[in-house]
């Protein structure tokens, strides 16, 4: 059972994780020898660039990512992210430094939506764009059939990465197969294009050819697209599932795909417009088309996934506040579906396909957002190498300078492309930064006042106990719900600060939610009598599997036969949700722009009524005042 649920781990990766990286050669070796570019078709020029993207693969995926940071993992979960809370554990004793790097990660993760929103749109266009190679007249079907495509597949979403990976795990295994045959057949014609594999052609290009060279890297680095999608897509499947189907399937067929496509140039210089599709006889273009087109599809899946789990460490980090994610699986906590994630990003590819209408004006906007990404995740994981793992310094320093040379190189050059469209990415990440920093920073300072508002819990039970006239005690149970277990709910207080009165029941609920799928009814429950027996003031904290729904109606019925004080009222109790309406004012901590975006996210969190299961009919909001 252990060896098939592996198997099926590795089938779902090569399905999910390597579709962004898999279908690089769609479009890399046609970027780099595009016309516009003026980089030559020739021998030396053919062997300079596949070396270069051999060994960037090598060095960049297959060394650094695979080998070494998909080591750094948050309780399973991998991407940037998952960086940034290793970083906040470290006991750094300058928080400025923490400071620094916890803001570099969280424009990183802006970088990776930026990058998220360009790969399905240049993916599928790509793969669209066959039909050109096959008939002229074939053209100005390739927008429609994009965006319908487009369409189906962010529909799909919602059945969950497991269901797609488990679809897309058999087609994917047979596009690498035909990616290492095609590419194997053609580097026979040619086999002294295994020369390419020796680093001095590209180190010998870049020298000899020097403007060239240094924009022919700026499509070199599309060969590596998808990298930090493989270590966000972690927490979906594992790191050795995906490190078994990169070493045994992915990593030989796309070297074998840009060794056949290289050939294949050498042979013929006029190939280098279209070189994939030009490595299959005419008979197959069209079958190459559809197959390229559903392996597009599932490059869009590794990168949405990706965000998707983005998405959901940065709400477990405090940089968004809680949204409706909803778990796919029932044995993988990393499975997540995250609604608006999935429709904005949607809404930004049709924008994207529509606005730039082909592949090659889309690769233009590519590049700086991935290898921005890859260089703030080599400073953050050799941070953690240091500070968490204790590794000595000088090693640190080592691979660090390694990393980074080939990082800010491949940065460097892409910089050229911002006004060619590289704004765009650019734009999303700045959007996404100051979003993400908005929200935390806001709700450090609402959850700091609101400590002060709500006291402590213990402390507000002996005051109602020292009351003189003693409280009105009202028929009835009255369940409050509360987030933090050591503080008073806003509502409670409220009772009875201004109404006088407190429930001759009263249940005080915080839930937390485990990484299981599900938790046993035996450790479900703690159940705390605040020190009296008598008083009739309960709490209780529930615990929850990522798979459960947070029923808490049903936590209480659980709770009732365990035994609680006093005799609650468990069929007809009222429900206190505290509402918090946050009230800009001039106090310093924001800058007022930054107070209006935060409460415009703070007015489409989810709905807590719908989460937590609460009857309408008997739920009661208060609301509280929290000055920003």
């Amino acid at each position: 059972m252990k060896r098939a649920s592996t198997a099926g781990l590795v089938l779902g990766a090569i399905g999910v994780v390597f579709g962004d990286i898999g279908t690089s050669p769609l479009y890399t070796l046609r970027t780099v020898f595009a016309p516009e570019h003026g980089l030559e078709a020739g021998r030396e020029q053919v062997y300079g660039v596949v070396s270069l993207i051999f060994w960037a693969i090598t060095v960049i995926v297959s060394v650094k990512y695979v080998t070494f940071i998909m080591r750094a993992d948050n309780d399973g979960e991998g991407g940037i992210m998952a960086l940034i809370a290793l970083v906040q554990r470290s006991n750094l004793r300058s928080r400025g430094a923490q400071l620094t790097l916890v803001l570099l990660g969280v424009f990183g993760a802006s970088l990776f939506y930026g990058d998220g929103m360009i790969t399905p749109a240049i993916s599928v266009l790509s793969a669209v764009e066959g039909l050109e190679v096959v008939s002229q007249d074939l053209e100005r079907f390739v927008i429609p059939i994009t965006l319908v495509v487009l369409g189906a597949l962010f529909a799909a979403q919602r059945f969950g990465t497991g269901r797609v990976g488990g679809l897309f795990g058999p087609v994917m295994v047979l596009w690498f197969i035909v990616l290492a045959v095609s590419g194997f057949g053609r580097m026979l014609e040619h086999p002294e294009i295994l020369q390419a594999l020796s680093p001095h052609h590209g180190v010998e290009f870049l020298f000899d050819h020097g403007h060239e060279a240094f924009v022919a890297l700026g499509g070199v680095v599309l060969a590596v697209t998808g990298a930090e999608a493989l270590y966000a897509d972690m927490g979906h499947f594992g790191a050795r599932a995906i490190r078994k189907a990169w070493f045994a399937l992915v990593f030989p067929a796309l070297i074998l795909n840009y060794l056949g496509q290289g050939a294949l140039i050498v042979g013929d210089p006029q190939t280098s417009g279209s070189p994939f599709f030009l490595l299959f006889p005419e008979w197959a273009r069209i079958p190459m088309v559809i197959l390229s087109t559903v392996a597009a599809i599932i490059a869009s899946q590794a990168v949405i996934s990706g965000a998707f789990s983005v998405t959901r460490q940065a709400i477990r980090l405090g940089f968004l506040p809680r949204l409706v994610v909803r778990h796919t699986s029932q044995r993988e906590v990393g499975q997540v579906y995250v609604p608006a994630v999935n429709w904005i990003i949607f809404a930004a590819v049709v924008a994207l396909v529509l606005g730039f209408q082909s592949s090659e004006r889309l690769a233009s906007a590519y590049g700086i957002a991935v290898t921005g990404t890859l260089a703030i995740d080599t400073l953050l994981f050799f941070f953690v190498v240091r500070a968490l793992w204790g590794r000595p310094l000088g090693l640190v320093i080592a691979g660090a300078t390694a990393f980074l040379v080939v990082d800010l190189t491949f940065f460097a050059a892409n910089l050229t492309k911002i006004l060619h469209g590289g704004w765009f990415p650019l734009a999303i990440a700045l959007a996404v930064f100051g979003v993400l920093t908005t929200w935390q920073r806001g709700r450090e300072i609402v959850s700091h006042r609101r400590i002060e508002e709500e006291g402590p819990l213990r402390a507000f039970v002996e005051e109602v106990r020292e009351l003189d006239p003693p409280v009105a005690r009202a028929p009835g149970t009255a369940v409050f719900l509360n987030a933090n277990p050591e503080t008073t709910p806003l509502a409670l207080r409220a009772n009875v600060e201004h109404n006088h009165v407190l429930h001759e029941c009263v249940i005080i609920v915080s839930l937390a939610t485990e990484r299981v799928p599900y938790v046993q009814e035996d450790t479900r429950l703690t159940i705390d009598d605040l020190g009296y027996r008598d008083d009739g003031i309960t709490h209780i904290t529930g615990r929850f599997g990522f798979q459960e729904a947070l029923n808490v109606p049903e936590l209480l019925r659980l709770a009732a036969r365990q035994g609680l004080e006093g005799d609650p009222d468990l069929e007809h109790p009222s429900y206190f949700v505290s509402r918090i309406s946050i009230i800009p004012t001039k106090r310093p901590g924001m800058a007022s722009w930054r107070k209006k975006l935060f409460l415009a996210i703070s007015r489409n969190t989810a709905n807590p009524v719908e989460i937590f299961h609460l009857p309408d009919d008997r739920t009661v909001v208060m609301g509280s005042h929290i000055e920003l």
